[in-house]
């Protein structure tokens, strides 16, 4: 189990109780004039690098960060900016400090020490980044803490001559320290290190975040912001985005949204961290470039979670896309804000330096769908717009809409700016395929469609025209998996006029053997622009051909889903989540069911089969004996986006009995909710699920 991982799981069980009492929060005067009076500016953009912890989890060696090195060098990602080598915790030897106080490098993983590993990261043209804790040292309970030694290891990483450092909070909390006080010592040490050595300061208490408890305000990651910009170049604004080798979608959400709480904290030299990138953790391509859509817009520092000598092209080209990085890097410093309501689908704005705006048309939801505003709404005036696609590199004009197909869990990221000299080419906007129908039922809003052997379904392409000039003779063509049939329904327009859509459908058949899993629909949209000929895009949509439903009664535990989420690690079969113990609650065990952490999605098709559902639904006696936090959630069933049972909120001495209808459903989904207080120790279990199908 790795270092972090531990620590979290540790907390959970009710391991570490912090019992400082609340204050009152001090007024936050000028953040950014504060930072700029008080610190050396060392990062007037985010910096950007790699990091051990997710790569290479606990105990990285000598050999693995020249490797990552070279790697940087080799694959363009130092010139593209990735610039800091970082070694994240587990560097040091088991007893951390040498008799004389000296922290000690582990000679099993660094034979020669650290000082030659930084010196031939320099020589690569990289920079190089370590790591400690603001704490004490506590002997197991967390393996590296520098209080009591503050000026002694500032000096030392000078020594060493690091060029960062980022000082966790797990000792901290584990002895009941003040975050603001410690991490101001800390950062003065930094400042005044014997080398005179500038060194970046990433302040990261990321432990005590809400979701791992309920701590003092003062002492909660989300309460950085009021002293770090002046102390710091970074500070951790959430919990961590992932356990190592695991980083999802959701979380990535998570932490977007609490690093967009305090805007006004980020500017040249001081910057917000949501936390490290993470291509190939367990988000898809898609995902992936929706975080560093986030992370760009947001000015967070982008430092590469992954071990990059594994990452797939399409996952180097996301890291070192051009348009994207001099976003993040624009000279203002500026974060984005959301323009609008909060939702499924949402618009953020930041405001560039030479008075262009990036705009991210954000969809958190589970279907593709096509999102606009307005060039009004972003702080621009005028009516013609330049619109550039930064992960396209398409050039396009409008009259004043901004508008993209966005995919499920996907962001688009315009640069916008007004439009001089001749006129452009009309922005207009091919859809994504779009599932509206499976037989005669309507696709609920937001819901991923499901399709199985021998439906048919309604497929619809909508087309806009954004831009001030018509287009004509649009057209449409859907290309299916094979063995599919896609039938067109209705005429195409003749004409596409300004500020008007026309949505062109098909009906797509599946034959009887189509094969479970994920197939493709692939739309190829045509215009003609005068002046320019005829213009393709084409856009794509993933589908989920289901297994086959249940036959005959079952355990629906047993039967494969289509997909399953969990707050933290998995949902286990017949065991509580993570699989350590039976599922049992208020002392009765069951030898059936799933265990999940809240938040949490489980997706069966029954394809209209089954028409009884029974379980027992609550909290595992797992943590009856740790907290208080926590332990509420939430449990739904929910058929074909209609709710079947809802259990209200649950917690450690509650346990629903549920039995459902189950007639004329054909996809199921098993919600668990957190209860409106977050995760923390939320073990949640649907027992028994025995399905009558």
């Amino acid at each position: 189990m790795k270092r972090r991982l531990t620590v979290l799981l540790a907390l959970l069980a009710g391991l570490l109780v912090v019992q400082t009492p609340a204050r009152a929060v001090p007024p936050v005067d000028s953040v950014a004039a504060s930072a700029a009076a008080s610190q050396q500016v060392l990062s007037p953009t985010p910096y950007m690098g790699w990091n051990t912890y997710y790569a290479l989890g606990g105990d990285p060696t000598e050999a693995e960060v020249k490797s990552i090195a070279d790697f940087l060098v080799s694959s363009g990602l130092r010139d593209a900016g990735y610039q800091y080598v970082w070694i994240d915790g587990n560097w040091a030897a088991p007893t951390p400090r040498s008799s004389a106080g000296d922290l000690v490098a582990n000679p099993d993983q660094f034979p020669n020490g650290l000082k030659p590993l930084v010196d031939y990261i320099h020589s690569k043209g990289l920079k190089a980044g370590i790591y400690t804790d603001a704490g004490p040292y506590i002997p197991g309970k967390c393996g590296l803490g520098s209080h009591g030694y503050y000026q002694r290891d500032a000096n030392q990483f000078a020594a060493w001559k690091f060029d960062a450092v980022k000082v966790d909070y797990l000792c901290g909390i584990a002895a009941d320290l003040d975050p603001k006080t410690v991490y101001t010592e800390f950062a003065q040490a930094l400042r005044n290190n014997a080398s005179g050595r500038p060194m970046l300061f990433n302040l990261c208490n990321p432990v005590t975040s809400p979701d791992w408890g309920n701590y003092p305000e003062e002492q909660q990651s989300t309460y950085s912001w009021s002293y770090a910009p002046a102390i710091a170049q970074s500070w951790r604004t959430y919990t961590d985005v992932g356990f190592v080798g695991e980083i999802k979608f959701k979380d990535v959400l998570r932490n977007y949204d609490a690093n967009a709480r305090h805007p006004e904290a980020a500017g040249p030299g001081h910057f917000n961290d949501p936390d490290y990138l993470g291509p190939e953790l367990g988000m898809n391509d898609e995902e992936f470039r929706t975080q560093m859509t986030l992370w760009s817009v947001a000015a967070a520092p982008l430092v590469i979670g992954s071990d990059v000598r594994k990452l797939s092209k399409t996952s180097l080209d996301i890291l070192s896309d051009r348009d994207v990085l001099a976003i993040n890097q624009d000279a203002a410093g500026v974060q984005a804000v959301r323009v609008g309501p909060a939702g499924t689908t949402e618009t953020w704005v930041k405001r560039l330096a030479n008075g262009d705006r990036a705009v991210v048309l954000l969809n958190r939801g589970d279907s593709p769908a096509t999102l606009t505003t307005k060039a009004s709404s972003v702080g621009l005036s005028g009516d013609r717009f330049t619109l550039k696609n930064a992960w396209t590199n398409q050039v396009t004009e409008s009259a004043g809409t901004i508008s993209a197909a966005v995919p499920a869990h996907g962001a688009a990221l315009f640069r916008v700016g007004r439009a001089t000299g001749q006129p452009g080419v009309p922005h207009v906007v091919a859809g994504l395929p779009q599932v509206t129908k499976v037989g005669g039922d309507a696709v609920p809003a937001g819901i991923a469609p499901v399709v199985a052997g021998g439906d048919e379904a309604r497929v619809e392409v909508t087309v806009r025209n954004d831009g001030a000039r018509p287009v004509f003779s649009p057209r449409v063509e859907l290309a299916v998996p094979a063995g599919w049939t896609a039938r067109p329904v209705g005429k195409a327009p003749k004409l596409l006029p300004p500020s008007s859509s026309a949505t062109l459908a098909f009906t797509v058949t599946l034959p009887a053997t189509a094969t479970p899993g994920s197939s493709t629909l692939t739309a190829t949209t045509s215009y003609e622009v005068t002046g320019k000929g005829r213009l393709r895009q084409e856009t794509a949509t993933p589908l989920v051909v289901a297994p086959a439903p249940p036959d005959d009664d079952v355990v629906l535990s047993h039967h494969d889903w289509i997909s399953a989420t969990s707050g933290w690690m998995s949902p286990t079969v017949d065991r509580s989540v993570g699989g350590w113990t039976p599922i049992s609650m208020l002392g009765q065990e069951y030898p059936t069911g799933l265990g999940v952490a809240s938040p949490s999605t489980v997706r069966y098709y029954l394809g209209d089969r089954c028409t009884r559902l029974t379980t027992s639904v609550g909290i595992d006696d797992a943590v009856r004996n740790v907290g208080p936090e926590g332990g509420t959630s939430t449990f739904q069933v929910i058929g074909d986006g209609r709710v079947l049972f809802d259990s209200g909120v649950l917690g450690r001495d509650d346990v629903r009995q549920a039995d459902i209808d189950l007639s004329g459903v054909r996809v199921l989904d098993l919600v668990v909710g957190d209860g409106g207080d977050g995760g923390y120790n939320d073990r949640a279990n649907w027992a028994g699920l025995n399905a009558t199908c």
